[in-house]
């Protein structure tokens, strides 16, 4: 049987969901960020496909505002606690953030970051723009230890991609702020439905919204949340002499992904502490990574990088694909990217839980399990 960590044992972030201006989140999600409440106003915004504006306003131009995005970011920002801004990726948003760091300067990130934020720090480490400290996020102690003041930034996934470790992010946050130090929470996997980083500490929140924000694997879309108005400011002049914008379909998009997304979250976490449970009961699964909320789940399969292919090979339901927070489950061996972090074991399955029927899904997965267990001595 497998042996389920420590903080797996844990039921829920390490601050409970506050509600936002009154408002439950899951109302939130579904209000925020509409036109008004007024006769003949559509109760959705329209798509605006425009680059270029009448002179005299605010917008001008297509790279300074859209009026499809500035509803996205209302919504997002309301449920986070803070202004949005929105990004062409998640991984634009991150490049965005750390080109606000100065040359020379310090970066303290989690060992165990998405692969391509840890991608983006090491090309810049290599030209001699930052130093980049790698730690264990979960380890409070550590991270503490790395902090001083020569760094300008601690970057915080909680739970993190794709070991599911989760941060003590207050004591993080207070830890960091006695040095002068921004801290930035990946808050994509818990999303504001579970967790605000803001209300906690961060000063700023990212997410991937082409995950659970927008549900369906559809889109690319970044997002950028603080309450910090110099923060604000630099992301946005940054966003506009980049170029780093969203598309407004892929904003719309988002936006009616996000309608859904506290039953998306809300079921998909259903099923992921279900899985994680049987899971853990499986021959052929020597370890389960579920931090007790949130819709991933993260698997040590036996026969290493053989076992764990064996499986993302051997299902119907289940989808062997990159990226995660969809509708759909999908899953992947995570090291068959070479970027990933070596210290992510091989036959390590990070599995995105959808919302489909849970015995339609454990049947399609422990089948696939169970044809690794009949390979074993």
């Amino acid at each position: 049987m497998a042996a389920v960590t420590s903080h797996d044992e844990q039921t829920q972030p390490s601050s409970p969901i506050q509600s936002t201006g009154g408002l439950d989140p899951k109302t939130v999600a579904v209000k925020a960020g509409r036109p008004p409440n007024e006769p003949d106003q559509p109760l959705n915004p329209p798509l605006v496909l425009a680059s270029t504006y009448v002179a005299g306003g605010e917008l001008e131009y297509g790279r300074y505002g859209n009026p499809t995005w500035q509803a996205l970011e209302t919504a997002v920002g309301e449920l986070e606690g803070g202004q949005a801004l929105s990004f062409a990726s998640g991984m634009a948003a991150v490049s965005t953030l750390l080109g606000l760091v100065a040359p020379g300067e310090k970066v303290v990130a989690a060992r165990h970051c998405y692969l391509g934020t840890l991608h983006q720090l090491a090309g810049l480490e290599q030209r001699g723009a930052i130093t980049a400290v790698l730690v264990d996020i979960d380890d409070t102690e550590q991270v503490v230890a790395a902090l001083d003041d020569d760094v300008a930034l601690l970057w915080i996934e909680s739970p993190t991609n794709p070991a599911l470790e989760v941060a003590d992010i207050p004591a993080l946050c207070s830890a960091a702020h006695d040095h002068g130090i921004k801290v930035v929470v990946d808050n994509t996997f818990a999303t504001p439905m579970l967790q605000r980083p803001l209300s906690m500490g961060a000063d700023i929140v990212l997410h991937s919204a082409t995950k659970y924000i927008s549900g369906h694997t559809d889109v690319l879309v970044g997002i950028i949340v603080t309450n910090d108005d110099e923060v604000l400011a630099a992301v946005d002049e940054r966003r506009r002499s980049l170029g780093a914008l969203p598309g407004a379909f892929d904003a719309w998009l988002a936006l009616r992904g996000l309608r859904t997304m506290p039953l998306r979250v809300e079921r998909a976490q259903q099923n992921a502490r279900e899985l994680a449970r049987r899971l853990s009961e499986h021959q052929a699964v020597e370890r389960v990574r579920y931090p007790g909320f949130g819709g991933i789940v993260s698997i040590d399969v036996r026969g290493g990088a053989a076992g764990a292919d064996k499986v993302t090979s051997s299902t119907s339901i289940w989808v062997n694909t990159t990226s995660l927070g969809g509708v759909e489950s999908t899953f992947e061996r995570r090291r068959r990217w070479s970027s990933e972090s070596p210290t992510i074991p091989e036959g390590l399955i990070r599995l995105s839980v959808g919302v489909e029927d849970v015995d339609d899904l454990w049947a399609d997965l422990s089948t696939a399990l169970d044809g690794v267990s009949a390979q074993q001595p």
